[in-house]
């Protein structure tokens, strides 16, 4: 018998895990304030605070904030900066009170001042770094008594007698700074002519483009020191970041009632365009070509959720998700095809002119594969809609990966568990029927639908086999575990034993040549490695896929996608529960290699990943889902891809890390997290919640979530 010791720190463990949806954390949100919203036209060229409210100067007018309103005020004391001493040939930068006098920084480096003493000018030094200061541009005391500088070396302090000292290669991500500011617990933020600079505990957050700031020509910081709410103030306006106290799940509400009250279109989910650049006031529902895959990573998400909560409104939003999926596949021209779209015939775009067949011919000159097909909206048979074709390889993972979670998580009655089963066979049979291919109202085969062995064997279609090969026997997989009907097994073995798909698919995912290396893929693979291993039963074959998604996750395990992470976490975690359970002792599994089994569980029995990068991800994706262009390149924090082909584009933070989620240029989780230079929409498109919401509620349910706030 075990102790009762054991017993009570099992159940603690047990509720501290539970606890981890409704654990607070620092959420920072941005408020802008320009012109547009009563701040005077102009540069912002001083800001301090007065009873913790902003007091800014503004072209030469002083203004405050104060009940959400700018105000013109006197110029006054609150706006005046007591004269720093000048230092004898040298250009004063910046100034302090330090130490009974000052610390004052030049052109030509970092100087202690005392009345009445020659000024002493300073080296700082540690174990790595001795430094001769130049163009020392900022300085400040932190709440602890810690000197701050920002020179062109990089960013440093002085505590008591001791220096640390930054640089790219410690995470600073930019070096020309112009100011800086203290706020509570240690909290340091510097301006730059490219951003501000947030310092936490030694780790720094890099604030700037729009998604941050109205311009990136930083000229003046004031913290609050209750919040740590910073001011920063530049060309063109003022920022106001708060830092806000917030669950996952606080935030998980916010983003279900962004989808509800903004992307949701017929019960199909998808960015929506704003009229008015950056104003989410002036949202549309739009179309994407893709809406039967976002619409099923937002019904997977609240089928997560129904089953880690058995919150009825997730199951609700789970059955409308599933109806608008089945309702694309019930549209179309033949039975088991899956548009990408469905709207109404009044929709206000023209969409066949716009995809006509002269477009079409155009495409084709800078791209032979594009399909020309016309019309790319074909009327449904009741007149009442149009639905878009050329239906592709990532609506159908999208499909197959949400009717599977669906069936098992969310599906209670046996009409419910029928309406699966159905569009699943339709779908699979259409497949079949085709000889494994997707075949539009032109009688052909889809620019992206094809998992024939055919099109695998030709100089089109090599590089496909792999992720396809895997695509395929998932497709294959699900469909058996939800109809129970075992000719989807006779298929796959065919697949198999003929074809070599299952050898294929231990190669799931290309790495080289750049073009063929798209982020979308990994959606597609890991999403179908899903219902491939989740549903298979024969030991030989789970070891040959596991092999597959380690290969698959090496290329990608260091991007902090959280879905993704969640994905191959969950995976990863089922093969050691069955290589515990023995499931691949068996010495005949593989005759020809019987150390085959025994290295593979050896190589791989536990996953590689860290369920923390989970919880970062998380924290990180910003609330405002508006898509922002932002250039990561002249990062000091940067390593750039040296890859041969590859441009100057894709790099990663010395650590070997993509760069967090907030300081990239998307939010959405199937993007290239290498891309330094990134845009979605450039402030035209607001993004659906399902890119928080499917990997939280699915790493929820894994059991993926880790207590402790992220860094």
């Amino acid at each position: 018998m075990k102790p009762l010791f054991y017993w009570c720190l099992l159940l603690s463990s047990h509720l501290l895990a539970q606890s981890v949806p409704n654990q607070k954390f620092v959420q920072e949100v941005v408020t802008l304030h320009t012109s547009a919203t009563g701040l005077p036209d102009g540069k912002v060229n001083h800001i301090t605070l007065m009873n913790n409210q902003p007091i800014a100067s503004v072209a030469g007018k002083s203004t405050k904030f104060n009940d959400g309103k700018w105000t013109a005020v006197a110029a006054g004391k609150a706006l005046s900066q007591p004269p720093i001493p000048n230092i004898q040939g040298t250009k004063v930068l910046a100034g302090v009170p330090y130490k009974n006098g000052w610390a004052i920084g030049c052109e030509d480096g970092l100087y202690f001042y005392q009345k009445g003493k020659s000024p002493e000018r300073i080296f700082p030094k540690n174990e790595h770094y001795s430094w001769s200061l130049r163009h020392v541009t900022a300085l400040v005391m932190d709440s602890k008594s810690r000197l701050w500088f920002g020179s062109e070396e990089g960013v440093g302090y002085l505590d008591g007698d001791k220096w640390k000292l930054f640089t790219g290669k410690e995470g600073l991500p930019y070096n020309q700074f112009t100011c800086a500011a203290a706020g509570p617990d240690g909290l340091v933020w510097f301006g730059t002519n490219k951003g501000a600079i947030e310092v936490d505990q030694d780790q720094f957050k890099y604030r700037f483009s729009r998604r941050w700031l109205p311009d990136d020509q930083v000229n003046a910081i004031a913290v609050q020191t209750d919040n740590g709410t910073a001011w920063i103030g530049t060309d063109k306006g003022i920022s106001q970041i708060t830092r806000q106290s917030l669950s996952l799940e606080e935030k998980a509400q916010h983003f279900t009632k962004q989808v509800e009250e903004r992307h949701n279109r017929m019960g199909f989910v998808a960015q929506s365009h704003l009229k008015e650049q950056f104003n989410i006031a002036t949202s549309e529902v739009a179309i994407s070509d893709n809406d039967g895959m976002y619409t099923s990573m937002y019904g997977a998400a609240q089928a997560f959720r129904y089953a880690a909560t058995g919150d009825p409104e997730a199951k609700a939003l789970a059955d409308r998700s599933f109806k608008a999926c089945k309702w694309l596949v019930d549209i179309t021209h033949e039975k088991g095809f899956p548009a990408r779209v469905i709207i109404p015939v009044d929709w206000p775009e023209k969409v066949n002119e716009i995809y006509s067949r002269e477009d079409n011919l155009r495409n084709q000159q800078h791209d032979p594969m594009w399909k020309d097909i016309y019309p790319r909206f074909p009327k449904s048979k009741d007149g009442k809609y149009y639905w878009k074709c050329d239906t592709s390889s990532d609506e159908l993972a999208g499909h197959f990966f949400f009717y599977g979670i669906y069936y098992d998580l969310v599906a209670k009655t046996e009409e419910e568990k029928q309406a699966v089963r159905d569009v699943v066979g339709d779908i699979t049979d259409h497949l079949i029927r085709h000889g494994y291919k997707l075949v539009d109202h032109d009688g052909k085969v889809t620019r992206w639908g094809d998992f024939s062995p055919e099109y695998f064997n030709s100089v089109y279609g090599y590089d496909q086999r792999g992720l396809n090969s895997a695509v395929m026997l998932s497709f294959l997989n699900v469909a058996r575990h939800v109809t129970g009907d075992k000719k989807y097994d006779a298929e796959a073995k065919i697949l198999r034993d003929k074809y070599n798909y299952h050898i294929n698919a231990l190669h799931p995912k290309e790495f080289f040549p750049p073009e063929n290396v798209v982020p979308w893929d990994n959606n597609i693979c890991l999403m179908s490695l899903y219902g491939l291993i989740n549903y298979e039963t024969d030991p030989s074959l789970l070891l040959m896929y596991r092999q597959g998604l380690e290969v698959a996750w090496q290329h990608i395990s260091k991007q902090k996608n959280a879905f993704w992470d969640a994905i191959y976490a969950a995976l990863a975690n089922r093969f050691t529960q069955q290589a515990d359970q023995k499931m691949f002792e068996n010495k005949g599994l593989f005759p020809e290699n019987r150390l085959y089994a025994s290295k593979v569980v050896k190589a791989h029995y536990k996953g590689n990943y860290r369920t923390g990068f989970i919880l970062e991800n998380l924290q990180k994706i910003p609330l405002d889902l508006i898509g922002y262009t932002m250039d990561n390149t002249h990062r000091l924090d940067v390593v750039f891809d040296a890859s041969p082909l590859q441009d100057k584009n894709i790099g990663w933070r010395t650590d070997g890390y993509a760069l967090p989620i907030d300081e990239r240029g998307h939010v959405r989780q199937d993007r290239d997290g290498f891309a330094l230079l990134a845009s979605e929409g450039d402030g035209h498109d607001e993004h659906e919640g399902t890119f928080f919401l499917l990997p939280y509620y699915m790493a929820y349910y894994h059991g993926l979530l880790e207590v402790g706030e992220a860094k």
